[in-house]
């Protein structure tokens, strides 16, 4: 799907557009919790170790939707899951305000996270599989700020619903706490999506799968003109097996029984995108900074400057992406992660614990602290971010596209859940600073990891993708 082909630039970036909708609840359903930790305490009369699963609850969901949809929508399209997944967060977000107890919350989590999930995987692959390779990174990388939007959108939304009741344990509109608001204010932008995504076509790749290849066609004719579009099918179904549709077996190599390289290739940047820590800012942000002596205030304002300056980082990773390429994006990431990580770590260390608990630094550490953590974010938002949403939409050849993103999807949120459920933990027993140390020596592996394993996947086509 070559820029120079397109016709019609406007249609693709509309309907790329909507897809990305879905990485907006991807962020606010993440962020939403931040703000509402203390209120599942108090109301749920939950230990640490029970708050830690009510806030990671969410990840199992996430797990089995971004496992499911991979093949789901090799089945029945990326469009009519997506479709789906709206309807699941609509759900989620009126019974997770509405629980009256942890079994309730977290059943309502885990619908969310189903969608959640499927949005991950599936917003970024159709976006990749309508739009041309010359600007393919630019537009899937809109999904990581789109991302950062909503979680910054929760923050913002989280804020002045707490600050409109006095705090997010006060009662609010209807006598119901603050925090029961906060979750269902996301019913707003999930009728938004909805709405949206019954006016976008089904991804033309899709279609040629399943052998539906006129009405392939016509999509690709509105996508890049008549001509082009007749080409382009011909490139698609010369890239599928002929004699079986997509399945999970196609993940074996047939030559060597092995598991692919481009599927460790594909579990591995899933996994270390979380292992660098990213989620205890984006899940714990308030606790986090509450415990080294901010206000609940303050630390809600901390949130929404972290999350515009990770917009900005995303933008600029955006007019970087198809000029320089995936690999230094991810390079330049792994590096300044791993320092400004551990600097973190090292002021942390330096603090004592006060009377009440709490870990207390100096005005010059706690400050340290805080720049190195906003830098990081910054970082991970300019490079791993978006880059490794980008590449598991487009690194893998069309007969496995929907399988591969399963697989890497799973492990994607598996370790976001390990990270998430043990950072409580983490903070009792090894402290901020063993907690940072470890996410700094992830960061590190994955400098190694990005050196020795990834490959450039800029200015090719999806056809060309090798498996």
């Amino acid at each position: 799907m070559r820029a120079s082909a397109t016709h019609n630039m406007g249609f693709v970036v509309l309907i790329s557009g909507v897809a990305t909708i879905g990485g907006f609840l991807f962020g606010f359903d993440s962020g939403v919790i931040n703000g509402t930790v203390e209120g599942l305490k108090q109301a749920f009369h939950a230990s640490s170790v029970g708050t830690g699963f009510n806030v990671a609850s969410v990840l199992l969901g996430c797990a089995a939707g971004a496992f499911a949809a991979g093949r789901l929508a090799d089945v029945y399209g990326r469009r009519t899951i997506l479709i789906i997944s709206s309807l699941l967060f609509i759900a989620s977000a009126l019974g997770a305000g509405a629980s009256t107890g942890s079994a309730m919350f977290v059943v309502a989590r885990i619908v969310g996270g189903f969608a959640v999930g499927a949005a991950s995987v599936l917003s970024p692959a159709y976006i990749s599989e309508v739009t041309p390779a010359a600007i393919r990174g630019r537009l899937s990388s809109l999904q990581q700020i789109m991302i950062i939007i909503g979680l910054t959108g929760a923050f913002v939304s989280n804020y002045l619903v707490a600050a409109a009741a006095g705090a997010s344990t006060s009662p609010f509109w209807l006598g119901y706490d603050a925090w029961r608001w906060m979750f269902w204010m996301q019913t707003i932008p999930s009728a938004i999506f909805f709405l949206s995504l019954l006016t976008i076509p089904e991804s033309p790749r899709f279609l040629v799968s399943k052998g539906r290849g006129e009405k392939a066609e016509a999509v690709l004719a509105r996508l890049l003109g008549p001509e082009a579009a007749r080409a382009k099918i011909a490139e698609i179904d010369s890239s599928l097996s002929h004699d079986h549709r997509p399945r999970f077996s196609d993940l074996i190599d047939k030559g060597t029984g092995r598991v692919r390289r481009i599927v460790w290739v594909g579990i591995g940047l899933a996994v270390l995108q979380q292992l660098v820590g990213i989620n205890v800012v984006f899940y714990y942000g308030a606790v986090l900074w509450q415990a080294v002596g901010f206000t609940e205030a303050d630390s809600l304002k901390i949130n929404i400057l972290t999350g515009a300056v990770s917009i900005v980082s995303c933008l600029i990773a955006i007019g970087l992406i198809d000029r320089i390429g995936r690999k230094p994006l991810l390079l330049i990431g792994s590096v300044g992660m791993t320092i400004t990580l551990t600097i973190v770590a090292a002021a942390f260390s330096t603090g004592h614990i006060a009377a009440d608990g709490n870990l207390a630094l100096s005005h010059g550490m706690g400050l340290t602290a805080l720049i190195s953590a906003i830098l990081y974010s910054a970082l991970f938002n300019f490079s791993w971010g978006p880059v490794m949403w980008v590449m598991l939409g487009e690194m893998f050849p069309n007969q496995i596209r929907g399988s591969g993103l399963a697989v890497s999807g799973l492990f994607q949120w598996i370790a976001n859940f390990a990270i998430t459920m043990t950072f409580p933990i983490l903070l009792k027993n090894v402290g901020l600073t063993g907690a940072y140390g470890l996410y700094a020596f992830f960061a590190a592996v994955s400098i190694l990891f990005v050196i020795r394993m990834v490959r450039e996947t800029r200015g090719l086509e999806l056809e060309a993708m090798q498996g």
